[in-house]
């Protein structure tokens, strides 16, 4: 009978602690995922429309942004109420069905590769398909663990605190979203960052590897095709007749942080290295679409392009679109500077706003701005005349983020506090009645 009990209770506390270990592997990775995504929610409605194209659902690429921003929210808040245990079974079903969703997604990814990588986690950690796939299969696991278990996980709040956390942190995460979406992403993930020289991020250190490529011939005979070896092709066999060569990846070899940057003028001709050795500065104005951008700062603009003329700097808008579209937008601005091309992937990548400013010297991105944060002549002088502007960036960086994330803390923290002295108040009040 004692010996009964003894495993009775080392049972039990083996599956309190599998429970409390999946509660918090689901509560980290759900609001890690949703506070990356809510960073870069210009870069999630870029990869859900990327989603919509490969499955041809482009008439629904008008939800993309509001779609993120939710994504998010819904993320984070599901991550928070299993990590603080607030409506523990609610946030494990929502779990499990998130991951119903996603595994089988991120199985077809991994199988058919329709997008490179699934954006789980934005741009912080970039995951291969197949990666991800085994990613969500653990999480599946646990969130069936917290299905069978979760009357068993620990509690932070009492039920009548609840609706306040859930509630709150998803306002919280869409104003966020919102934030990062109205300004520049206040962490910047990608090969762009202030500070980056874009030469340097190109460059193939000596003895990186190389990508490994199997090359195979295809060729026929008496109406049967046959593949061979590059060494042992029939090539001198009369009877064999070629069809074809193929080409397999078989190991991927080094690539830089910035692949490709190529930039062109109106005659296709590449300025690249003009604009990329430039030590006075230039100015570029980022539009991947003109036809998409807001015109709401064009006198800010122009204000900054006689700047620019003012002190003998360079200054293009680089723009994806076309010709025509171009034309348009002179017309209804009144632009008079210059226009280079460049892939309009690239723009998206480089600056989160259409338009944006990205001040380069020596091919090192000094500043980055958002149409809504233009700088005027004399913040402008100021950055160019500034030799500390990684270290400055760095600093605003991490006060943006000490702000937000002191702003969430604080109310949880008092609701908990003022949660717990009723809660006592209660049980004692009981105690006494009884």
């Amino acid at each position: 009978m004692e010996n009964e009990k003894v495993l009775s209770k080392g049972k039990e506390r083996l599956i309190k602690t599998l429970a409390e270990f999946c509660r918090i592997l689901i509560g980290v990775t759900f609001i890690f995922s949703g506070s990356v995504k809510a960073m870069d929610p210009t870069g999630g409605a870029i990869k859900i429309t990327d989603y919509l194209t490969a499955f041809h659902l482009s008439q629904f690429h008008s939800i993309a942004v509001p779609f993120s921003f939710n994504l998010s929210a819904l993320e984070a808040t599901i991550g928070v109420c299993m990590l603080l245990g607030v409506y523990r079974k609610y946030a494990s079903y929502l779990t499990l069905l998130f991951m119903l969703i996603m595994t089988p997604l991120t199985l077809y990814l991994a199988l058919f590769n329709p997008v490179s990588d699934c954006g789980c986690f934005g741009d912080a950690i970039i995951l291969s398909n197949w990666a991800t796939f085994g990613k969500n299969i653990v999480l599946l696991a646990a969130s069936i663990v917290l299905i069978l278990y979760h009357n068993r996980l620990l509690r932070i709040y009492t039920f009548h605190a609840y609706w306040f956390v859930a509630l709150f942190t998803y306002l919280f995460f869409i104003a966020f979203a919102w934030q990062n979406y109205s300004h520049l992403p206040m962490v910047d993930f990608r090969a762009y960052k202030i500070g980056t020289n874009i030469p340097e991020k190109m460059k193939i250190p000596d003895g990186a590897p190389q990508d490994v490529y199997a090359y195979s011939f295809v060729y026929a005979k008496d109406g049967k095709e046959k593949t061979y070896a590059l060494d042992n092709a029939p090539a001198s066999d009369s009877t064999w007749k070629f069809v074809r060569s193929e080409t397999k990846l078989i190991k991927k070899g080094y690539t830089p942080p910035i692949a490709s940057f190529n930039i062109f003028d109106a005659d296709g001709n590449d300025v690249t290295e003009q604009i990329l050795s430039d030590t006075t500065g230039v100015v570029l104005l980022i539009s991947p679409k003109l036809e998409e951008a807001t015109d709401d700062r064009i006198e800010e603009i122009s204000d900054i392009y006689d700047y620019t003329l003012d002190h003998d700097l360079q200054f293009y808008c680089v723009t994806g679109s076309s010709q025509k579209d171009i034309d348009s937008w002179t017309d209804n601005t009144g632009a008079e500077y210059p226009y280079l091309m460049a892939d309009d992937v690239l723009l998206k990548t480089m600056i989160r706003s259409n338009p944006g400013l990205i001040l380069l010297r020596g091919g090192t991105i000094i500043n980055k701005w958002h149409y809504n944060d233009l700088p005027d002549e004399k913040h402008l002088a100021a950055v160019l005349r500034s030799h500390d502007y990684v270290q400055k960036a760095k600093i605003k960086e991490d006060g943006r983020l000490e702000t937000n994330l002191f702003s969430f803390a604080v109310p949880l923290l008092l609701v908990w506090c003022y949660d717990g002295i009723r809660n006592r108040k209660w049980r004692k009040k009981k105690e006494t009645n009884e």
